[in-house]
């Protein structure tokens, strides 16, 4: 065979080959576009059917009572095809829904815009407008015609029916593209919980989707549903929530912090079932519906008293003197004290040059008076007496570690683990943070934990249930603001008993400490013969005025409420925890408030703390 025949071979070959390539690059195209292309498949669909989602109703909450706190009403989307829609006359539509042009065209570029809008195709529907309420429906229903590529799609708005609780109930806003990349649920438009109960029960509330099959004529007109609505699938509503919380009793303790900062917390102490939940200041629910709800999100965004943090559960603070019934707690299951151990107290706790100053009261005192006149010295001396123990302890670093160790069984330096987002976990130091911070250390360098100063911070929410594990003689159920859920089990960790590092009998202890200040010592403001009433005042020193805090709980048996204030810059203990912690667990027990309670309610509504100074 001669060079040229040869060569004439291999041209054939390479030729044939090529073609054959060609083939098949071909099919493989025309496969990729008929059975694996979204788009390809969107434009086909298009043009004969048009799939509309059915939305589900939204869950209701109601309250420990029945009473309905959530609910929905009617709204409606305008939705839009962008295939379709060439041609129209903007202005005119732009007219009819009350809108520019300028924000016509803000948003038609947000809708194209895959980065913003991932799901984006020009074949399906695209929210344009949400939450239009019925009277705007209705105008823009009778130009609809006018609008081709235009849709409306039926919704439903939530609703609030007080003016209470928005941090419980949190609210609901418009999908991000970070909740749509992690649940293939959402797609762009549509509603998600963003705060609160809204939020932490999302997957509950929302329910499942269900879709309705539309046919269209050549035209793209529609023509009716598909084969009479075989494949269409009904929308599944949300579980319907029940609440611990008592809206009454949310009510008065928002009443009670007007023109305050701060936080009250109340626990049902056998339960864990938390029982009302303020912060303030706060603000209406109802203000964070529909379309107004981003403008009024940013005008509480850049309020310097920061309506929008819920102090409950992400305000961190010193507990002062509350704290030192968890000291006494510690000491007397460690050994270091019994009930009948005396210190000295006079003015303070004295060693060397260093004081930490005390009110006055007797001296030297056991314990249970030096729980009810609140005695600084007793416990600073408690704390130094288990640091330096070295017949106990080795070194000051396991002691303390073992101090650590009962606070954290008591709930503290961590996140309890409430059914609400972002909770903060305080803080609780150890030996190494100390080991970190200072170059040689004792109890005197830190003695000033043993009165809740220094770096110990908690939660209010923290604070209520220390409250509540010395009502139930050392145990807590994790807090949790949902009672049932409809048709499905509470989660199990919201009944699992969580027990102290400290015996029943030494609460026992602490209790009659608790009593004594009601009956006889700083809480005193407290007392009613209707029950009994135990409680600790807190002062916890801060810059500008103190905070003025209370724990307690009643009655003494058979406990029915814990619970915890926070005044910011109130002062004393006395001065604001103590009388708005008595009111609230009169209300919760009696149900109701005496007249002369309601007047002092009154009175203490009206006061205003000025924090000109404090807000930074």
């Amino acid at each position: 065979m001669s060079n040229d025949d040869f060569n004439l071979s291999k041209r054939k070959y390479v030729l044939g080959a090529a073609a054959v390539l060609i083939v098949v690059i071909y099919i493989a195209r025309l496969f990729i576009l008929q059975l694996t292309s979204d788009d390809y498949k969107a434009r086909a669909d298009s043009n004969a059917f048009m799939r509309r989602i059915q939305f589900p109703a939204r869950g209701a909450i109601t309250d420990r009572k029945g009473k309905l706190l959530v609910y929905n009403q009617p709204a409606y989307d305008i939705m839009v095809v962008m295939q379709e829609q060439i041609g129209v006359d903007t202005l005119d539509l732009c007219e009819s829904l009350g809108i520019d042009t300028t924000w016509y065209q803000r948003r038609m570029a947000e809708i194209k815009d895959r980065n913003r809008n991932p799901g984006y195709s020009r074949f399906t529907q695209q929210l344009f407008m949400g939450q239009l309420s019925a009277a705007e429906f209705s105008n823009f229903q009778e130009k609809l015609f006018r609008f081709p590529g235009f849709y409306v799609q039926k919704r439903s708005i939530r609703q609030y029916a007080y003016p209470y609780a928005a941090h419980i109930l949190g609210d609901v806003g418009e999908v991000s593209p970070k909740d749509i990349e992690r649940d293939d649920y959402y797609r762009s438009g549509d509603y998600i919980g963003t705060q609160g109960i809204e939020r932490s029960y999302e997957r509950q509330l929302r329910g499942i989707k269900g879709s309705e099959i539309l046919l269209r004529d050549v035209h793209g007109r529609i023509k009716g549903r598909y084969q009479d609505g075989r494949f269409d699938q009904q929308p599944i509503p949300g579980k319907n929530l029940t609440l611990s919380i008592d809206i009454e009793l949310q009510k008065l303790g928002e009443r009670l912090m007007e023109h305050k900062l701060g936080s009250i917390v109340a626990i049902e102490p056998a339960t864990g079932e938390v029982l009302c939940m303020v912060t303030s200041p706060t603000y209406d629910p109802r203000s964070m519906v529909g379309r107004q709800r981003g403008k009024k999100h940013r005008e509480l965004s850049l309020d310097p008293m920061r309506p929008l943090l819920n102090r409950a559960v992400l305000g961190t603070y010193p507990p002062g003197s509350t704290f030192k019934t968890s000291q006494a707690l510690t000491f007397l299951e460690e050994g270091i004290i019994t009930p009948q151990t005396a210190y000295p107290c006079s003015g303070g706790f004295h060693y060397g040059r260093l004081k930490v100053g005390c009110h006055g009261h007797g001296s030297p005192l056991p314990l249970v008076p030096a729980i009810g006149t609140s005695c600084n010295g007793y416990f600073c001396w408690g704390l130094l007496n288990m640091l330096s123990n070295r017949s106990k302890y080795s070194t000051v670093q396991k002691a303390m570690n073992t101090w650590r160790d009962y606070m954290v069984s008591m709930g503290f330096g961590y996140p309890l683990g409430i059914d609400l987002p972002s909770e903060a976990r305080g803080m609780i130091p150890n030996a190494d943070y100390y080991d970190s911070k200072y170059p040689s250390w004792n109890g005197l360098t830190i003695i000033s934990i043993s009165i809740g100063q220094g770096e110990v911070t908690l939660t209010p929410l923290q604070i209520a249930n220390l409250g509540a594990t010395i009502a139930n003689r050392g145990w807590y159920i994790t807090p949790h603001v949902v009672k049932d859920v409809e048709d499905e089990e509470i989660d199990p960790k919201y009944k699992e008993k969580h027990y102290t590092k400290v015996s029943p009998a030494n609460y026992e202890t602490v209790v009659e400490g608790m009593q004594r200040a009601v009956e006889a010592g700083t809480c005193r403001s407290a007392y009613t013969p209707q029950y009994i009433t135990c409680g600790k005042t807190g002062t916890a020193q801060n810059r500008g005025h103190d905070h003025s805090v209370f724990m307690g709980f009643a009655p003494r048996d058979n406990p029915q409420i814990a619970i915890a204030v926070y005044v910011e810059n109130g002062g004393w203990g006395a001065t604001y925890g103590v009388p708005i912690g008595a009111l609230m667990m009169e209300q919760y027990i009696n149900g109701q408030l005496s007249e002369a309670s309601k007047a002092k309610a009154n009175s203490i509504a009206e006061r205003t703390i000025n924090y000109g100074d404090y807000i930074r």
